[in-house]
């Protein structure tokens, strides 16, 4: 592999996650310019996640679960519930706000929560969109399951596969799940690629990648990934930004002046709020 890339352990209040993008080794791959692994997490009855609504700009936002759901509200006035399998894409443009708290039935009973989030960057022919989201079921993701391995496609082209997810630039996100000695070759049609190993045990062309760790193959040129015990893996990749992209707080843009805007949006509570919702998340000072 040409790069690895470690997570940085991250206290969010009492819920951890391990941070691979943005890094030092490397700001991005293809689109993707943030990326988290939410937990594992237990919460005891009457304990749950609560980010309360903040605002972005500039990017579209993926959460992928591998166990337990979150309720999103925005200002859209979108309520959806995500559960494993399925998508909530929310394309930022121009501005939106949201939330992100567990169920208050899940709150009640206690529960786990697995999963990822990531951030794509907007191309800048859609950074002035408006602001949308899409709720795709698990039943609706493209999957394919050939010699011991199953892919199912959350966004993009790959495999032979296009998602129905409203994508704006060439990428790919998906998972891979391998039964014990299963392989898989990750072609170079992306010009950048990643791999996360969730769970379980992998190689990638011959060396071991470390649970929560995020292995970038060689440019441009095929990889093979093996799983002696099986694992849990996920594929994400694509073209680059067009251009330099500045990441603050939770703005994305490709100028620091629309970042300075979008701060005095949210100073001036312009930029939406999320129906029911009084609290927010204030500007950080720095």
């Amino acid at each position: 592999m040409q790069t690895l890339l470690k997570p940085i352990e991250k206290d969010l209040g009492g819920f951890s996650v391990g941070r691979l993008l943005p890094a030092a080794a490397m700001r991005s791959i293809g689109p993707f310019v943030f990326l988290d692994r939410m937990g594992p997490a237990d919460f005891a009855p009457g304990s749950g996640i609560d980010v309360r609504p903040h605002p972005h700009i500039g990017l579209a936002t993926v959460t992928w679960l591998f166990e337990g759901a979150l309720l999103h509200r925005d200002s859209l006035g979108f309520v959806q519930r995500i559960e494993p399998g399925a998508v909530n894409w929310m394309t930022a443009g121009t501005g939106i706000v949201h939330s992100e708290r567990s169920d208050p039935a899940d709150r009640a009973a206690g529960h786990r929560l697995d999963g990822m989030q990531a951030w794509v960057a907007l191309p800048r022919a859609a950074e002035d969109i408006a602001p949308s989201f899409v709720h795709v079921p698990a039943d609706r993701l493209p999957a394919i399951d050939d010699a011991g391995v199953r892919l199912r496609l959350v966004a993009g082209d790959a495999f032979g596969l296009r998602s129905p997810v409203p994508v704006h630039s060439p990428m790919f996100y998906a998972e891979a799940t391998f039964r014990p000695g299963a392989r898989l070759q990750l072609p170079a049609l992306h010009p950048e690629r990643g791999i996360y190993l969730a769970a379980g045990s992998l190689e990638v062309d011959g060396e071991p990648l470390h649970v929560r760790h995020l292995a970038v193959p060689v440019h441009g040129r095929a990889a093979l990934l093996h799983s002696p015990d099986g694992c849990t893996a996920m594929l994400l990749g694509g073209e680059p930004p067009d251009g330099e992209r500045h990441l603050w707080w939770n703005f994305v843009a490709s100028s620091r002046e629309r970042i300075d805007a979008a701060k005095e949006r949210w100073r001036a509570q312009t930029m939406g709020r999320v129906p029911g919702e009084t609290e927010f998340i204030p500007l950080p000072d720095r």
